[in-house]
């Protein structure tokens, strides 16, 4: 094996999706380098593949097993897909967490809301303030988003300069927070070259340059001011800058806002405290609100993805703190929707459909605008800091191909790296070191499983097929006391002819049981293994399924 040391970039999340971020760098001799983690987020479920499930969470099992090497975990911005996992999984990793203010106020909820010390959190300055991690000198550079004090990391090491460029866009009038200014990061480039470029690849396929958060205010002020009744938006409760643009075209059509949502209020009292919103106008609270005429009410509430506990949903569903949506109202969704998301929002539309209230989306941009940079913002990036190399992340692998391709063809160097694909970065092209096993963990109530553990897997296979239960009795000398009983969960109650389904299984297993000797009867592993498979069949002959089979044995004790 070579000594030499090198530069090591792994994904662990992020790369090959949109979500659950978590990007690991490394320096040093191979096996030994010193480790820092860019993000630790986490990404949402649904019910198709995670019934049940509260979250879902990057596997970090490589990195915990390397642990005592890492140097610092940094945390580019406070979206959920970034920070999200932060205080569930910290205890596995026990380093400092640097992050600008506003995100670090952030984080300090994650971990208090984890029970982990808060004072494991460092608020550090923007560039050129720097944070030192064994080989690494860090800085955070100012760069707009859809949510305040997003950072690129400016990661400087032995082998040269490498920028992560978290998510980001060019706006130069963000409402909230810094805007893009070419000629900072043109300064960057030329301070020192960079060699590699580990960017947002997110919009990659949208043709045309972004658009300012600032060009709404005109528009929603006008559709805000021309709706009838009560009008109501939801958006990611993080967009500060929507929030804020929101409020101030409510209160243009002569409106009182009032805030809707537990996790869209914390973002804005975190915005507040930290001074990144020194304005915002005066809300009313739900109880004042219900004295209001609608005409002169708007609601800003949660729920743009269609999440089942947010306000949106309630409201489509009937009554929330009081509220209720009526014909003539107006729901406006300023947000996009996260693929994946689709069916949970269109179930919300349809309700508030068959309400007679008006549905407004961002179908035709005049309502909103995205966080992430286009294909033509990418290209202008490239060219202000004119990398060596190109590592695409943040978005499905047709994303990072993509982007990969568009880098290829103006002469940088690229690779698509997928989670769990190790690329070494020392020399003049990206190249594959290794690849390492990556999954993921599921947040389960309050339990952490893997996706190896077969919770999820079983919990599946119940859904689709649902379960019987079978109960036997056995007196101390392994004889059956009466007849075996079989609880039927997510089946139809009758099979063929009309015959009821318990009936049957019960009928046949006791059958089964009356054929066999004590030597069967004592070998309960022999008993679940024939029960299930008499269960199984019954269900398939009566009503085609294949259910789950679970057996209960009760044994009377000797006396």
């Amino acid at each position: 094996m070579t000594t030499r040391e090198r530069l090591i970039y792994l994904p662990l999340g992020g790369a090959g999706e949109v979500g659950m971020n978590a990007y690991v760098y490394g320096y040093g001799a191979p096996g030994k380098e010193r480790l820092i983690l860019v993000d630790l987020g986490v990404t949402f479920p649904d019910m198709d593949g995670a019934p049940g499930v509260d979250l879902i969470l990057p596997d970090i099992s490589w990195l915990e097993e390397r642990a005592d090497r890492l140097e610092a975990i940094f945390i580019t911005h406070a979206h959920e897909d970034h920070v999200g996992a932060l205080g569930h999984l910290w205890p596995r990793l026990k380093a400092k967490v640097y992050a600008r203010r506003f995100t670090a106020a952030i984080a300090r909820l994650k971990m208090e809301e984890a029970a982990q010390p808060l004072d494991a959190v460092v608020t550090v300055e923007p560039r050129p303030g720097a944070v030192e991690a064994g080989p690494f000198t860090v800085q955070f550079m100012p760069l707009s988003h859809s949510i305040p004090e997003c950072a690129a990391l400016i990661i400087d090491t032995p082998a040269g300069r490498v920028i992560h460029t978290g998510d980001f866009k060019i706006d130069r009038a963000p409402v909230v927070g810094e805007p893009w200014d070419d000629a900072l990061w043109q300064s960057v480039a030329r301070e020192a070259p960079v060699k590699a470029l580990v960017c947002d690849s997110t919009n990659v396929f949208v043709p045309h340059p972004g658009r300012s958060e600032s060009l709404l205010a005109e528009p929603l002020t006008a559709l805000i001011s021309e709706a009838p009744q009560m009008f109501v938006a939801t958006t990611f409760g993080s967009n500060v800058a929507r929030l804020k643009t929101l409020a101030e075209a409510a209160v243009a059509a002569n409106r009182s806002v009032c805030v809707l949502g537990r996790s869209m209020k914390r973002m804005l009292r975190a915005a507040q405290e930290t001074g990144v919103l020194t304005s915002f106008p005066q809300l009313v609270t739900p109880e004042e609100a219900q004295d209001l005429p609608r005409r002169n009410l708007m609601l800003l509430v949660t729920g743009s993805q269609g999440e089942r506990r947010a306000a949106s949903a309630a409201l489509s569903r009937g009554r929330y703190l009081g509220f209720e949506m009526r014909a003539g109202d107006t729901f406006l969704f300023s947000s996009r929707v996260i693929p994946g998301n689709e069916k949970g929002v269109l179930r919300i539309w349809n309700a508030f459909s068959e309400q007679g209230v008006r549905i407004v989306d961002d179908a035709g941009g005049l309502y909103h605008v995205s966080g992430h940079a286009n294909r033509p913002d990418l290209e202008q990036v490239h060219r202000l800091l004119l990398p060596d190399m190109l590592i695409p992340m943040h978005g499905e692998h047709r994303h990072l191909a993509e982007h990969a391709r568009i880098a290829t063809e103006a002469g940088i160097a690229a690779a698509v790296a997928t989670n769990g694909t190790m690329l070494d970065l020392s020399g003049e092209a990206p190249v594959v070191a290794e690849h390492i096993e990556t999954g993921r963990l599921y947040l389960d109530g309050t339990v952490l499983i893997g996706a190896l553990d077969g919770v999820i897997r079983e919990r599946l296979r119940m859904a689709l097929n649902g379960l019987v239960v079978v109960s036997l009795i056995l007196d101390e000398n392994d004889e059956p006391m009466g007849e075996p009983w079989v609880e039927l969960m997510g089946l139809t109650e009758k099979g063929l002819g009309g015959r009821l389904l318990n009936e049957t299984m019960e009928a046949e297993i006791g059958e089964w049981l009356g054929r066999q000797g004590r030597k069967v009867l004592k070998d309960d592993d022999r008993m679940e293994e024939e029960i299930r498979r008499i269960a199984r069949q019954v269900a398939m002959e009566e009503i085609g399924k294949k259910p789950e089979v679970a057996l209960v044995i009760s044994r009377l004790a000797l006396e």
